[in-house]
């Protein structure tokens, strides 16, 4: 069954339906498998944009989530939360940072980067009253609240919805110059997706995160890391940063960090910066709860004892390196890192849509981003003999 996108519906099966049930989808592939509602099994080549890091009902974090339904779950912060002070600890050790601020979803981890910077501005570096400003990229996504499609340049993203708020500053993701053009006394910090994955799988250029780096520390700026895709591990690294050796002075995460059961995300820094932060100055309701506090344990536990990471690198530059042994005529270009790789389709060819519905047709989820490019970001735990599945079918759809 489809959508008028001609979008999924998945659903769990069960056998007294002739349906498969969940077990079977944990026993065939670990959680990479789905079915739809007429039976029919795909391969997920999505990992709905990384929340799925570590497979749909991966048993840990499964056991994780049963045990924590059992006592307190939702609780707000009226409730003593004895999950929330051991998940912080935890994130704070794997970013090297020394505060966190849990919260849900991972536009609210944006907007609370986003506050953070701009008060630590006033209290901190001494920018004028309700002058701050805050520099962001080209074909950026982080969400779509007002503020943050006030920096997006897509015109889908914020056409119809202004007066848009003011504040931020749009520079290359290409090229370091632009963004030293916009640096003014006022300028507080630079938000950056180190891999923009809704922008089509963007890299930026060797060199242009250590040279932001440098960049923020002489102009006395934050470096702001939207880590909500490319964290915990997709890329190859635990963060895509790690790639250039750059610390920045905040991560954001999300998607991932709630191991595809709960949403939970979370912006993680110092002292001098989250310190900005006083009691009733900023707040979330359900973030931290015990629920998300413990699967967030668990999925950090995962990474410690598992390291999908290196799994994702190894994977990753097999599944390119057989991506681009296709010689397609469709492909312009393929890129990414660990296992999160972008194709681009000729404009020739026709849209990226049109690919990712055959392709459907032969058992894979993808998805189009920008028109021209499909996106393949799987679950971390998917194996070699399931991305050669993948490639007969990716073969099948562009040797035509």
């Amino acid at each position: 069954m489809t959508s008028s996108s001609d979008q999924i519906f998945l659903t769990q099966k069960f056998s007294a339906h002739n349906y498969a049930p969940l077990e079977v989808v944990l026993a065939e592939g670990r959680g990479v498998w789905l079915w739809d509602v007429d039976g029919h099994k795909y391969l997920d080549m999505l990992a709905a944009y990384s929340a799925m890091n570590f497979g749909h009902g991966n048993p840990r974090l499964l056991a994780a989530a049963e045990k924590q339904l059992k006592k307190l779950t939702l609780a707000s912060r009226a409730f003593y939360n004895d999950q929330l002070g051991e998940f912080c600890k935890d994130l704070a050790a794997l970013c090297g940072m020394q505060k966190v601020l849990p919260v849900n979803t991972g536009v609210e981890a944006v907007e609370t980067a986003l506050k953070a910077a701009r008060k630590w501005g006033y209290e901190v570096k001494g920018v004028e009253p309700d002058q701050a400003n805050i520099i962001c990229f080209e074909n950026n996504f982080a969400g779509r609240t007002i503020s943050v499609v006030s920096f997006s340049t897509s015109s889908s993203a914020s056409a119809g919805f202004g007066p848009l708020t003011p504040g931020f500053r749009i520079a290359s993701f290409s090229d370091i110059a632009t963004v030293e053009r916009q640096i003014d006394k006022n300028t507080v910090a630079v938000l950056i997706e180190p891999i923009q994955g809704e922008g089509g799988v963007l890299l930026p250029p060797a060199g242009f995160l250590a040279d932001l780096r440098k960049l923020c520390d002489t102009s006395k700026m934050l470096l702001i890391a939207d880590e909500i895709q490319t964290g915990l591990c997709r890329t190859g690294k635990i963060f895509a940063c790690e790639h250039e050796g750059v610390t920045p002075d905040m991560y954001i995460l999300g998607k991932s960090l709630g191991g595809g059961i709960i949403p939970v995300s979370a912006v993680i820094s110092s002292e001098q910066v989250m310190g900005v932060f006083t009691p009733g100055t900023h707040g979330s309701t359900f973030g931290g709860n015990p629920l998300g506090c413990a699967i967030g344990r668990e999925v950090m536990s995962l990474i410690k004892d598992e390291r999908p990471h290196e799994h994702a690198l190894q994977l990753g530059d097999y599944f390119m390196t057989q991506l681009r042994a296709l010689n397609s005529p469709h492909i312009g270009a393929i890129r990414g890192r660990g296992l999160m790789i972008g194709v681009d389709i000729r404009k020739e060819s026709g849209p990226a849509k049109d690919f990712c519905k055959a392709l459907k047709k032969h058992g894979l989820l993808c998805k189009d981003t920008r028109e021209q490019t499909i996106r393949f970001t799987p679950p971390l735990v998917i194996d070699r003999a399931e991305l050669d599945f993948a490639l007969q079918g990716i073969k099948q759809v562009f040797s035509k």
